[in-house]
This record gives C-alpha cells, structure tokens and sequence, in this order.
C-alpha cells in the first residue's frame, strides 16, 4: 500500500510531502511486531475509545505551538495531556537532551547513519526534513529507553547541505500508558503524539491522498471508521508507535521539544 501510494503523489505540496513521509515511516517503523498497520488487533490507546476513530487533539490549545503541517493532522493525532509538574522533572528531561545531543555527535555526516543501520525514509522525494530510521533501535525502544539509541535521526534540508543533523526521534510502543511515556520523558515538560484514524484510500482512488480536501489519509476529512467504509477505504485505527521529537541544538530549552516540524531547529 505504501509504495502505491508514493507513486501517486505529487512532488511539489509540503501537504503530500509529508503524507508520503509518513506513509514512507511506516514501512521501516510499523512492520514491526505489535506495529501500526499490519495490527488491527488493539482498538484503543491508552485513555482513549479508538473503536470508532476517536481520541484526536481536543481542542485548538493543543495545536498553538504546532506548525500548520502537524496542526493539518488535527483530527489524525493523539497528543499526550501536559501532566503538573513534579519536583525532578526539567531536570530529567534535560538529561535527555543532553545524550541526545551526544548521540548525534556521530551522524553529523550522515554517511555514518547510514553505516550504522538508518535508512532515509523516501530520500528521492524533496523534503524540509527527513527521517532516517532505525529498525534495531525501534525494536528495542519498545523493551526500554535509551536515548543514546534513537529509533530516528532528522535531517534538515538546507540551501547548503543535502543532510544537516538537527534532532532525533524516540518512539513507544502503541499501546504505552501515558505512565510509561512519563517515565521516559517527563509530560509535564514534553508531549508525545501518535498518529491515528487513518482512511486507507481504495486501489482506484488514491489520487484523493493529493487533492485540496481530500477525503483519504493522514489530511482526510475521514476520521471514523464508518465514514471511511461507507467510502470503500480500510480504517486504520492507528498507524504508528508514539513518538517524540527532540532538538537539542536549540538555544531555548522549551524549543528542545517542540512540535513544529516546518521550522529549522539548527541554526
């Protein structure tokens, strides 16, 4: 279905750049066990009745520090609640920023990624960021944290450099509770997000994955599973682990996590 679908993308909107991305991860990330579209099995995500394509952002609170990309997904992502603050926590989020950044001291050249493992997701379409991904790590990011393991690298397009190093991303197992994502990093500080709800297009239609509205995929106005049948598409409750972005490079550590993907966050 992947590949389907990437053939029939344009090259040219930063709307169907990122769906093939996505679309692309989720062939290196989710055809793992216990992954996104293979599994149909878990009808929930923690806290949340995903039977019926529920649990999405709640309101537009939760996409103020969002770029219009990810704020596009609105009713395709869950996103982790801030949780109060408890005494340690800044403290052990910053430790992870600080062997995050340590780890990408090796994939400053990206030939290194990709000696160790990462591949480029989609290299040959034009993207502001790319995702290089680690099968091992992801597999291994669902047993335990290590954040010298990063289950992805990201890359950013620049007017000088092809691949210049500006973050990485963790990942979880999809059906972590929100206890389990805390304890990697702490939700008072940071959220992690999983995309969701997601319309698999029918063979004859998936031209609409590009349209200015479409009705299929990660941008579709499709977000419940029956909408999505009464249309001939496969509903997909999930598609991904959770995951998480971390930029280490950024001057302010409230940009160290954030959420805005069209923005650089190496400067």
């Amino acid at each position: 279905m992947a590949t389907m679908i990437v053939t029939e993308v344009a090259m040219f909107n930063i709307r169907t750049m990122l769906s093939a991305t996505l679309i692309l991860d989720a062939v290196l990330l989710v055809a793992l066990p216990g992954r996104g579209l293979q599994d149909q099995g878990r009808n929930s995500m923690a806290g949340m009745d995903m039977s019926g394509g529920k649990g999405k952002m709640g309101d537009m609170a939760d996409m103020k520090d969002m770029g219009p990309s990810m704020a596009a997904m609105a009713g395709h992502m869950a996103v982790t609640p801030v949780w109060p603050g408890q005494p340690g926590d800044e403290a052990k989020a910053k430790d992870v920023v600080a062997q995050a950044k340590a780890a990408m001291e090796r994939y400053k050249d990206y030939r290194k990624a990709l000696a160790d493992g990462y591949v480029i997701a989609n290299p040959k379409l034009e993207q502001p960021q790319y995702h290089f991904n680690n099968e091992a790590n992801a597999r291994a990011s669902d047993l335990h944290f290590d954040p010298s393991r990063p289950t992805s690298l990201l890359y950013r397009h620049t007017e000088y450099k092809q691949y210049r190093l500006e973050g990485v991303m963790y990942t979880a197992r999809p059906n972590s509770t929100e206890e389990e994502l805390n304890e990697r990093i702490p939700l008072s500080v940071a959220r992690w997000h999983e995309h969701i709800n997601f319309c698999e297009a029918p063979a004859d239609r998936v031209r609409d994955y590009q349209a200015a509205r479409p009705k299929f995929g990660m941008f579709g106005s499709i977000h419940t599973r029956e909408a999505c049948e009464a249309e001939g598409g496969i509903f997909h409750p999930y598609m991904f682990t959770w995951m998480i972005h971390v930029f280490p490079y950024e001057s302010n550590f409230k940009d160290a996590f954030s959420m805005n993907d069209d923005v650089a966050h190496v400067h």
